[in-house]
């Protein structure tokens, strides 16, 4: 698989406000459906609530699907970058574990989308939410198993 060659510039002027929302893409190295198993996408689930239980970042809402997830929350400690990159490595090691695989479970970077001050966070938390619907995994997004919102 050839690699994005601008994916490097992906963290090219890339910083972190404490008290910013963020919508953060991050997707499995070579688009493996690793999280088609629910019981290993809670694995990953467990690692945002370690986040978010360490108060680094509120969880708003997120999805994990089988190859990427979405997660749309509030920065309160730390940097993006070490947040992300501490839920990448910590979920890697878990579902390694597991599986008994190795190697890298992510591909390199993430997507990180701030939300500006005072815009509305709800039609964010209802993409994600509705990602399972559009691939038809699910008919109700309350079926899907890996996701949730704070509103809810």
């Amino acid at each position: 698989m050839p690699t994005r060659p601008n994916s490097h510039r992906l963290r090219s002027g890339r910083n972190s406000e404490h008290g910013r929302a963020y919508l953060i893409t991050t997707v499995i190295h070579k688009r493996q459906p690793i999280f088609s198993d629910w019981r290993i996408g809670r694995l990953l689930v467990a690692q945002f609530r370690r986040a978010h239980d360490s108060e680094s970042v509120s969880s708003i809402a997120w999805v994990v699907m089988p190859d990427h997830f979405h997660w749309l929350m509030q920065l309160h400690d730390g940097n993006l970058g070490s947040v992300i990159g501490a839920t990448k490595a910590s979920s890697t090691q878990a579902v390694n574990n597991m599986t008994g695989r190795c190697g890298p479970l992510w591909q390199t970077g993430y997507h990180d989308r701030a939300i500006r001050d005072g815009e509305d966070l709800l039609p964010f938390a209802r993409y994600i939410v509705a990602n399972p619907l559009r691939p038809g995994f699910v008919e109700k997004f309350g079926d899907y198993p890996l996701w949730d919102a704070s509103w809810l």
